[in-house]
């Protein structure tokens, strides 16, 4: 039985393999140029024209630095700041304040006012006059003075102090005189008749007395002494 065997490449002769090596590089290196040469032919797709809005968002004064530094290339120094701008005020104009009067030293009179004012035409008070009377001496040598009411008593008033069947007569004390027209610290002077007890009537009713102070040059006296006598003409039985 006759075989077939196929011969392996090794077992060719040497030139063949050489020959058909050289011819498989040469192949795949024209098929590498040829690709490199078709790549610049195929066209690029067209671009269809946009409509979008482009913003710039570099800040202005990135923008106005970049401006200035076209403008003036190789330039270092700073561009100075434009002077600030300040509006006048409005001024007030105030009217001037009116002139002082000049007052004189003096004032004028006619000689009507002049003779009017002249202190020798003025009356002469009386010395003392206004003045309350003195009338004695206390019992300690104080100046007694005549009383004036401010209010009289009233009959009750002085009734309710006199001792059972007092007779007529008349009681007699000296008081110091207090604010409100009051009197105070009243003692017995004398009575009539003797023993009648009417002085101590008068003196028990006195806290009731209205009586003003003394005066003197015009001034009231408040703690100076008075006298006080009370008449007792008809006593009811």
């Amino acid at each position: 039985m006759s075989t077939y065997r196929l011969s392996a490449p090794y077992e060719r002769p040497p030139l063949q393999r050489r020959a058909s090596g050289l011819a498989l590089a040469l192949a795949v290196n024209g098929a590498l140029i040829l690709a490199l040469l078709t790549l610049g032919v195929i066209p690029l797709p067209d671009q269809k024209p946009s409509n979008a809005t482009i913003v710039d968002l570099i800040p202005e004064s990135h923008s106005r630095k970049a401006e200035v530094a076209k403008a003036s290339p190789g330039t270092d120094k700073p561009v100075p700041k434009p002077p600030k701008i300040v509006l006048p005020v409005k001024p007030t104009i105030a009217p001037p304040p009116p002139p002082t009067p000049k007052t004189q030293p003096w004032i004028e009179m006619s000689s009507a006012d002049m003779a009017a004012g002249d202190i020798r035409n003025l009356p002469k008070a009386s010395p003392g006059q206004g003045d309350s009377k003195e009338v004695g001496r206390g019992p300690h040598g104080e100046i007694l003075y005549a009383a004036e009411w401010a209010r009289h008593p009233t009959n009750a008033e002085l009734g309710g102090y006199l001792p059972r069947n007092a007779p007529a007569g008349w009681g007699l004390i000296a008081c110091r005189t207090a604010p409100q027209n009051r009197v105070e610290d009243c003692i017995e002077l004398g009575q009539s008749p003797a023993g009648s007890h009417l002085a101590s009537a008068v003196r028990q009713a006195a806290w009731q007395f209205r009586v003003r102070p003394p005066r003197k040059d015009g001034k009231a006296m408040i703690g100076e002494w008075v006298r006080i006598r009370i008449d007792y003409e008809q006593i009811g039985g």
